[in-house]
């Protein structure tokens, strides 16, 4: 067992939502809501869920891009939720991250030279003509070369724009990187390609990732630990050979039905799942999946469930 580079304990991030004229109630959207778990040196922890179920605000409640309601959050042995503004940059260095619009994310005024070598300036690393040959090796390691530094994001495909965000967040040398859904955006063909460089680049750099993703065939092909989230909590997490082949939870159950596979009558029935996600402004009491559970039971919309470990490493919100 190797030891934990990140725990998160309870994570909670709470958004505000505009109240109705002249009311005095003030609502809150529950994005994440007591998230825990912990990513070991060297492995790839993954995040699924349906989109709004909180995984990329937990991914950018971490780094303290979005600020956390509650709960904390360790890199190693330092607490980040302690940090001042000065000391939370310089963790950052360790800690980088991938968006998931690489159209978006990239500044469209800036060059791909300035992209990738700002982050070298603002953490000290690099300057001048240091700065632009360590800036030609990184995008060199990720599949670019030293004619690609004058261009703009524009001049570039999908793919390529994201191959320079993975290039801006190795640039520092960090020990994790937070990947929010890298490949959705990209084209079948392409998200191949990105997958592969992650893997290269996670053995040959001994890289820790966060990996966010709702593609479930590419979560089994890169994890070593999955964890399923719903409206804002996790609800199963196991090693991802346990997950897929021993899931616990219906919710796990009815995504892993939904997955296409080459020949539809070697597959069991698909899980379809009745009504709408809840809305995180008002969650429904006890389980957060009840109104939709096929399995649901009495005490499901009474009391919440706990996370339990039901097998070694195998966690499961679940009465049944």
């Amino acid at each position: 067992m190797t030891e934990a580079l990140l725990r998160v304990e309870n994570l909670k991030k709470y958004f505000p939502v505009p109240g109705k004229m002249f009311s005095s109630k003030r609502e809150q959207a529950h994005a994440v809501d007591g998230v825990s778990f912990q990513v070991r040196k060297g492995e790839t922890f993954s995040l699924v869920g349906e989109s709004g179920c909180g995984k990329t605000t937990t991914g950018k409640a971490i780094l303290r891009l979005v600020e956390p309601t509650a709960g904390d959050i360790w890199f190693e042995k330092i607490n980040l939720m302690a940090l001042n503004r000065e000391a939370l940059r310089r963790i950052r260095k360790r800690m980088q991250i991938i968006f998931q619009d690489p159209y978006s994310s990239l500044n469209p005024r800036m060059t791909v030279e300035r992209i990738v070598g700002e982050a070298l300036s603002i953490h000290g690393l690099a300057h001048g003509k240091e700065r632009k040959e360590k800036t030609v090796q990184v995008l060199e390691r990720v599949g670019l070369g030293a004619e690609h530094l004058p261009r703009y994001p524009h001049e570039f495909s999908g793919g390529q724009r994201q191959r320079i965000g993975i290039a801006r967040a190795l640039a520092v040398n960090p020990e994790m990187i937070i990947a929010d859904e890298p490949i959705s955006s990209l084209d079948v063909s392409i998200q191949a390609q990105i997958i592969n460089l992650m893997e290269d680049l996670q053995e040959g750099l001994g890289l820790t990732y966060l990996f966010i993703s709702h593609d479930l065939n590419v979560v089994a092909h890169m994890s070593d630990h999955v964890a399923v989230m719903y409206l804002g909590k996790i609800v199963e997490m196991a090693p991802a050979r346990n997950l897929y082949q021993d899931p616990r939870h219906p919710y796990t159950l009815a995504l892993l039905s939904s997955i296409p596979v080459p020949d539809p009558s070697l597959k069991g029935g698909q899980i379809i799942l009745q009504g709408e996600v809840p809305s995180p402004i008002n969650p429904p009491p006890g389980c957060r999946f009840h109104p939709r559970c096929p399995s649901r039971r009495v005490e499901c919309s009474r009391m919440e469930p706990p996370l339990q470990e039901t097998d070694p490493g195998h966690y499961v919100a679940c009465f049944l």
